[in-house]
């Protein structure tokens, strides 16, 4: 009998989730405990696209991108539990809710994303978490949000 995976390097991310450059989000996933909760980290770097818009000569983290960020960690704690790497899984918004936002998040910061399964289970097609983003202690984002999880 083998130990529960409790984490995911870029590597085994990349083999959960389609997502590819600009817009694969999350760096590296740990502290996982089954389906039941996670936490993501973000490496957020100033050569990333949306700094060119989102603001110019002020980078900020457009928060649509913190909320997948949060989104795709929830993600590969499924796929990392369910054992889904190399099998394209793929996950859709279904809603997102009470998503609140109290710090810029800048490059040079790193963006810890703690999340937690608030309903769905193994087979389940639709999933419902919530989560917290922080940098240095400090919390930068909040939301929950419901997701479809086709796990061909």
């Amino acid at each position: 009998m083998t130990s529960p995976q409790t984490h995911a390097d870029i590597q085994l991310i990349q083999r959960i989730l389609p997502h590819r450059y600009p817009f694969l989000l999350v760096d590296k996933v740990v502290d996982i405990d089954g389906t039941a909760s996670a936490m993501g980290i973000k490496n957020v770097t100033m050569n990333e696209p949306h700094f060119q818009g989102h603001f110019p000569g002020m980078p900020i983290m457009p928060g649509v991108t913190i909320v997948e960020a949060m989104a795709q960690t929830a993600a590969v704690m499924v796929g990392v539990t369910l054992e889904m790497a190399d099998k394209e899984m793929k996950v859709y918004f279904m809603a997102i809710e009470k998503a609140k936002f109290r710090r810029k998040v800048i490059p040079g910061d790193v963006l810890e994303m703690k999340l937690q399964t608030l309903r769905g289970k193994p087979g389940g097609k639709v999933w419902r978490f919530g989560g917290v983003a922080s940098v240095e202690g400090d919390m930068a984002a909040e939301c929950e949000f419901t997701a479809m999880m086709d796990l061909n």
